[in-house]
């Protein structure tokens, strides 16, 4: 069975010709919504809807307006608000070293000095590099900047993210 990867969440249409605006929750987000490329639809409920290829995408703001091959009017689109659109595992492309999915990212436990603080929940693009939003019991989330003085070792076998807490990150 193939394993999908979320990369998108239509939030609503744009205009009357059938575009839709997307929040990307991905990586390399000029990537996968490049021209022809091919992205699965998947229901509110998680339900795999149909394939759809990427006619034409651009950003805007915080989101990206994308068009679908073979949608043409708001109508045939106006459903797949809250839908989710995913990649196929097989379409992921190899990494280089010390580079990362977010999927791969997300749920790994997070230690300083050997104590655990929480666990990765979320990752954010605000702008220069990515910030990690880490979960912690009894105290709120601690946003934590992917730079290498901060994160000093990801292990993804062991599931374990070693990083130091800079003066001011935890305030």
């Amino acid at each position: 069975m193939t394993k999908f990867y979320n990369v998108g969440t239509i939030v609503n249409t744009q205009g009357l010709q059938g575009e839709v605006r997307v929040i990307s929750v991905t990586d390399f987000a000029e990537e996968r919504f490049a021209k022809n490329t091919v992205l699965a639809l998947f229901d509110k409920k998680g339900n795999y809807v149909q394939d759809l290829k990427v006619k034409t995408a651009r950003k805007q703001k915080n989101f990206y307006i994308i068009k679908f091959e073979g949608l043409y009017h708001i109508n045939e689109v106006e459903a797949f608000k809250e839908f989710s659109l995913k990649i196929a595992e097989d379409k992921l492309t190899e990494l280089d070293e010390g580079e990362f999915y977010y999927h791969e990212i997300i749920g790994l436990d997070v230690y300083e000095q050997d104590k655990l603080i929480g666990q990765i929940k979320e990752i954010l693009q605000p702008g220069a590099n990515d910030v990690w939003v880490v979960k912690r019991k009894g105290k709120r989330d601690l946003l934590l900047p992917y730079i290498p003085p901060v994160v000093l070792n990801v292990d993804l076998k062991a599931r374990r993210v070693d990083v130091e807490i800079m003066e001011g990150l935890d305030d």
